[in-house]
């Protein structure tokens, strides 16, 4: 069973990779710091949501933020637009409006084997309400 909907709920996230770029950071205590260069460059900017943890990777749940680019380190709470659904457990929490080359650059990101495809806000809240009724959302 499913934990409930919560409508709206905003989250916190933190861009830890900036559209466009290579180089890309991590969050550790509290903090961004260097983590490696990239071989391409982000197609979306990239992080996590602080204060959880994705049983799939053992890691921050991962987010995505799509439109402009945003600067490394910046911190945002708002409410999924939607989620990049993974075969492998290992989802994408969407924030920002869904534009078709945002969503198809994030699409094409991922090999055909890991399964993405896209859900919509709902699905979003649900799966972050499910992480919090197990336990793993701080």
């Amino acid at each position: 069973m499913s934990a409930p909907v919560w409508s709206g709920r905003v989250w916190l996230g933190v861009v830890e990779w900036t559209a466009g770029e290579r180089e890309r950071f991590v969050w550790r205590e509290g903090q961004v710091v260097p983590y490696r260069t990239e071989p391409w460059p982000a197609p979306v900017n990239y992080g996590c949501l602080p204060g959880t943890l994705n049983p799939a990777d053992a890691a921050e749940v991962d987010a995505v933020w799509l439109g402009d680019p945003l600067p490394v380190g910046q911190q945002l709470r708002l409410a999924p637009s939607g989620l990049l659904h993974l075969a492998d457990g290992d989802h994408k929490v969407i924030f920002g409006e869904a534009r078709e080359t945002d969503l198809a650059a994030l699409l094409a990101w991922f090999p055909p084997e890991r399964g993405a495809r896209l859900l919509d806000a709902e699905a979003a809240q649900t799966w972050l309400g499910d992480l919090k009724a197990a336990g793993r959302i701080a």
